[in-house]
C-alpha cells in the first residue's frame, strides 16, 4: 500500500472543513494510519516549503501556515498519491473543479484549504517531518478486503 502525506491547512482547521475532508478520505477507501493535530513552528515550515524559501511568496506562505493549527495526516491505500491529488483538485481554487476539495472549498492559491504530497519521494520526506515511526499505525480493517 502506498502512503502519502495530507494536511489540512489553517484556513481548512479555522473553517471546520477537518471532519468533511477525512469524510471524503474515509469514504473514498483510504485509510487514516497517522493523524495529529499541531502547530507548525517557523523552523517546520522552513523544512517543509523548503523547495519555495527563494520564491517571492514565501513570506506570505510562511506566515499563513505558522497562523493556526493544521491537521496532519498519512493516508494509505492502492495509487493514494495520486487519487488524494486528483481528489484535492488543482492548486489554484478557481481552476479546480466542482467535487474536488479545493473546488469545493477554496478560496485563493494562498487559501486552499489542503496540501498532500506529490510524488512517493515528497511523501516519505514530508511524513518523516511531521510524524515519527511510533505515530504511524499499520492496523488492518474488515472492509480493506472488499476494496483492496
Amino acid at each position: 500500500m502506498e502512503r502519502t502525506f495530507i494536511m489540512v491547512k489553517p484556513d481548512g482547521v479555522q473553517r471546520g472543513l477537518v471532519g468533511e475532508i477525512i469524510t471524503r478520505i474515509e469514504k473514498k477507501g483510504f485509510k487514516i494510519a497517522g493523524l495529529k493535530m499541531l502547530k507548525i513552528d517557523e523552523d517546520l515550515a522552513r523544512k517543509h516549503y523548503a523547495e519555495h524559501v527563494e520564491k517571492p511568496f514565501f513570506p506570505e506562505l510562511l506566515e499563513f501556515i505558522t497562523s493556526g493549527p493544521v491537521v496532519a495526516m498519512v493516508v494509505e491505500g492502492d495509487g493514494a498519491i495520486s487519487a488524494m491529488r486528483a481528489m484535492m483538485g488543482k492548486t489554484n481554487p478557481k481552476e479546480a473543479l466542482p467535487g474536488t476539495i479545493r473546488g469545493d472549498f477554496g478560496i485563493c492559491m494562498s487559501q486552499n484549504v489542503i496540501h498532500g504530497s506529490d510524488s512517493p519521494e515528497a511523501a516519505a520526506r514530508e511524513i518523516g517531518l511531521f510524524f515519527k515511526d511510533a505515530e504511524i499505525l499499520d492496523y488492518e480493517r474488515a472492509l480493506d478486503r472488499w476494496i483492496f
